[in-house]
């Protein structure tokens, strides 16, 4: 679903407030990736999150109303990007999420870390385990043999490849997406791709 350089220089000219980097560099929707909407939607945006990053946490709200506005027409990607430099309870909530999905319930993990993000010490981990009813067991033994440590770095290396440095980081169709996304460019943009 990428666009090439000219289609993206000819959206943000034709769209003022919509930016774009100069070239896609997002590697494509893969199977292992975590995925909300249809593989054949028109629009794919995909994130590069971090669960205790504030500014992700102010991008999940607005990509829940994103959502609920057009829901089949765009796919969403979350891929993981935690900055542990500074945000010390990153990395084992990502992981966390990723125990969580192997129990099938990685959206749940997904919104409720986001919902409680200052509450992702290792204690509330396992708390957030129990009020998803997850098998616990399972849950603390993936999380302290460090099973999905790899997935997660797997993401955060998608992420460096595609000149990720920082969180939230949107591709749309992608395209590398720079404008505003806290006011209306996202929304803009992902209308813009719509109606191509």
């Amino acid at each position: 679903m990428s666009n090439t350089k000219d289609s993206s220089e000819d959206a943000a000219r034709s769209n003022p407030g919509v930016k774009y980097a100069a070239a896609p560099v997002c590697p494509p929707v893969v199977p292992d990736d975590h995925i909300q909407g249809h593989r054949a939607a028109k629009v794919s945006v995909v994130e590069y999150g971090d669960y205790q990053c504030s500014r992700c946490v102010k991008a999940h709200e607005i990509l829940k109303l994103i959502q609920t506005q057009f829901g089949s027409q765009i796919l969403f990607v979350f891929r993981h990007f935690p900055r542990s430099d500074i945000h010390p309870f990153a990395q084992h909530a990502a992981e966390a999420a990723e125990a969580a999905n192997s129990q099938q319930k990685f959206w749940q993990m997904h919104d409720r870390l986001f919902n409680l993000s200052e509450a992702l010490d290792d204690a509330s981990l396992v708390e957030h385990a129990i009020a998803l009813k997850l098998n616990i067991n399972q849950f603390l033994q993936e999380m302290t043999a460090d099973v999905h440590v790899d997935r997660v770095l797997q993401d955060i290396e998608t992420g460096i490849r595609s000149g990720v440095n920082s969180t939230p980081t949107f591709f749309i169709n992608g395209s590398r997406f720079e404008g505003d996304w806290e006011n209306s460019a996202l929304l803009t943009a992902i209308q813009h791709e719509l109606q191509r």
